[in-house]
């Protein structure tokens, strides 16, 4: 019987991380080749995908870049492939990329365009980079995927972004419905959910002072996480200590998801919506006298 230790090794094994330009990608990044594993680092910004590999490797580990855009089905293809030709294998895929085009905008005034580019981004570029992945390890007889959802995928809250919420709980779903698929060949699809997090994406909403409180008072931790705090669930999953786990999501968002409830949104920070949206988008549709 393997050791504890052995059973989080990832040591000669290829993880490929999209979205490792910043905030959790970094993070996941920099786990996995501590544990062991080449990295592969995607993004579009390839200043800050060489910043981190140049990190990794001073600590000892192993990292090469390749930019690629999720929404670009040839560019992921060419990730993965570029992926197995330098390593000789993929045995990880973390699809971590995602945004938040529709920022604080209300329901009933988002711009199409901003709904559809947020599903492109958040689910079509999901699917595109575990398929991809999939294509291989499927013929190779193995391997973890895994995706990020979110808290905001878990169940209906007031005032988180609907279409980056939508795409969540999409998310959810696929990792179920993947891992049906291709569990025969051994294929292991899972989600991460976090909740919130300090990051590139969020820092914004974070520095506003209600917002923050807000979020605290939700979280049954009454703290934001530590992007360390995701490293269990990452290794746990992307190892073979988690070889029994597939279609499930792992929630590490301090107990937001176990409240049954949803706190109203206080009048000052629609307020802010209202002031930080442009072309009015922010500004709910009110009954008129």
């Amino acid at each position: 019987m393997s050791s504890v230790t052995e059973r989080f090794d990832l040591s000669g094994k290829t993880a490929v991380i999209t979205g490792a330009s910043a905030g959790l990608g970094i993070t996941f990044a920099e786990a996995l080749a501590a544990s062991g594993a080449n990295v592969v680092l995607a993004a579009r910004r390839v200043e800050k995908l060489q910043e981190v590999a140049e990190t990794i490797t001073a600590a000892g580990g192993t990292a090469m870049v390749q930019p690629c855009d999720v929404t670009d089905e040839a560019q992921v293809h060419a990730l993965v492939a570029a992926a197995v030709e330098r390593f000789g294998r993929l045995d990880v895929m973390v699809a971590n990329a995602g945004l938040v085009p529709e920022a604080a905008a209300v329901p009933e005034k988002i711009p199409g365009d901003l709904f559809r580019q947020s599903v492109e981004i958040n689910l079509t570029g999901t699917f595109l980079t575990v398929q991809a992945a999939a294509q291989h390890m499927l013929a190779a007889g193995g391997g973890s995927i895994i995706m990020m959802a979110s808290v905001g995928g878990a169940g209906g809250h007031f005032n988180i972004p609907v279409a980056y919420a939508t795409s969540k709980a999409a998310t959810i779903h696929l990792a179920k419905y993947l891992a049906l698929q291709w569990a025969d060949r051994g294929v292991r699809v899972n989600a991460i959910g976090p909740g919130w997090f300090p990051s590139e994406m969020t820092n914004q909403v974070l520095a506003i002072p209600p917002f923050r409180q807000r979020i605290e008072d939700q979280t049954a931790l009454r703290r934001l996480g530590d992007p360390e705090e995701l490293v269990g669930a990452l290794l746990l999953l992307a190892s073979d200590a988690g070889s029994y786990i597939t279609g499930q999501t792992i929630m590490v968002d301090g107990g937001m998801s176990a409240s049954i409830g949803a706190h109203p949104y206080p009048p000052e920070l629609y307020a802010m919506a209202e002031q930080f949206m442009p072309h009015g988008i922010g500004d709910r549709i009110m009954p008129q006298p």
